[in-house]
Parts: structure tokens; sequence; C-alpha cells
């Protein structure tokens, strides 16, 4: 049998580590940070525990990853969904909404990573978040902003903040609330992006299963949109 080509080596690296990240999410998910092992991790995705130490360096990094790739996921999918448009308004709406989401959907593991990037590690500096930073960066730019690299970062803390506000134990404030302030920041209309009631059905009502996460950690490469 001849040697598996370079190509191959690196496509089957690929899906290791994607099935990793996703083994994260759904155990962070269901158990919460600290209940959940690296070799839990590496079960769940059928992997060898020693796997998991090429890809990441510890338990936080490989989370944090996983949820940047969640996170970036969910948001790619709520700008280039139909109808699609290039308004920048809209594409900024669907962003906060997609985030907001994330808080209101997942709350136990979005607890955990605001918790993570409180450490002393803070962001990790992995090929997710960059990509989630481009995509945020890209809607800022689309939104008309003169000055993305300093009105970015603005985002990305009212964002962070939105989230955190949502998520506090005791004293959660409600993600409709959040919203509103963000869209009157913006200037954004209520009725863009997904409002609340819009969008947010279970499967048993047709809409999205929130169990499945495997269309965002899809193997295959996808094609940049131009």
């Amino acid at each position: 049998m001849s040697p598996r080509s370079a190509s191959v080596n690196e496509e089957l690296r690929r899906r290791s580590r994607e099935r990793l990240l996703q083994a994260a999410v759904e155990l962070v998910s269901e158990r919460g940070f600290e209940a959940t092992t690296l070799a839990d991790i590496a079960d769940r995705a059928g992997s060898a525990r020693g796997l998991v130490s090429y890809y990441f360096p510890g338990k936080r990094q490989l989370v944090q990853s996983a949820v940047h790739r969640l996170m970036h996921r969910t948001l790619e999918e709520a700008l280039e969904r139909e109808p699609h448009t290039e308004d920048g308004r809209e594409r900024l709406a669907r962003a906060i909404d997609a985030i907001l989401g994330l808080a209101r959907d997942r709350p136990v593991l979005m607890r955990q990573h605001m918790a993570g990037l409180l450490q002393a590690e803070g962001f990790v500096q992995c090929p997710e978040q960059r990509r989630l930073a481009e995509l945020l960066s890209d809607t800022v730019a689309r939104y008309g902003a003169q000055n993305v690299s300093a009105d970015y970062p603005v985002l990305r803390a009212l964002l962070m903040g939105a989230v955190y506000a949502a998520l506090v134990p005791g004293v959660p404030m409600p993600v409709p609330a959040l919203r509103a302030e963000l869209f009157q920041r913006y200037g954004l209309d209520w009725e863009m992006g997904v409002p609340p009631g819009a969008g947010s059905a279970g499967p048993e009502a047709g809409g999205e299963d929130l169990s499945d996460l495997s269309r965002f950690f899809a193997t295959e490469e996808r094609p940049e949109r131009p």
C-alpha cells in the first residue's frame, strides 16, 4: 500500500480537529467546564487522548477555540442566509441577533466561555477566533464605519457586555431589552435581523434542532463569498 499523500494527511488532521471541537462544545453544554475532561472530549470525538494535546495546549484553549468556532459559524450562517443581502444595517442586525441568540439558546456554554475569558490567558489566538474577528470587522465595514480598526473593538465589547448581562446568575437581563439597546445605539430598525419570537422555535415547532451542532462543525471547506 502506497503512503498517503500530504494533502490526504492534512485533510485527516483537519477532520480530527473538527471532531474534537464539536465534542468539546457538546460536552461543556451538557456538563459544564469543570465536569468535562480532556479524556471525555477525546472519547466523544473518537480520538486518542494524545491527539488532543497535539492540537491544543490545554482544556481551556480547546474549549475557547470550540466556542469561537461555533460563534463564527453561527455568525456566518446568519449573515449569508436567504434572502442574501449586502445591506450593511441588515447585516449588523443579523450579527447582533446571532450572538445574542447563542446567549439565549446555549447559556451554560456561553457562561463558561465568558468565565474563561477572565482567566489569565484571556483570548486564545486561534484560527477560529481570527475568523470570528474577520466576520465582525467586515460587518462593521459594510455598516459604514469610517474607522473599522477603532469601531470593531467597540462592537466586540458591546456584544461581550450584552452576553455577560444576559447570563449573570440571579440578575440576568432579558435578551430583547439588550437587543433594543444595541439596535438603538446603531440606529437599526426593530424589524431587522431576527426579532424576538420570529425565528427561535425549536424542532417541535418546525425550527432548528438546537442539540444538533454538526452543521457548525462540518468538515468540508466552505467557499469564500467574494
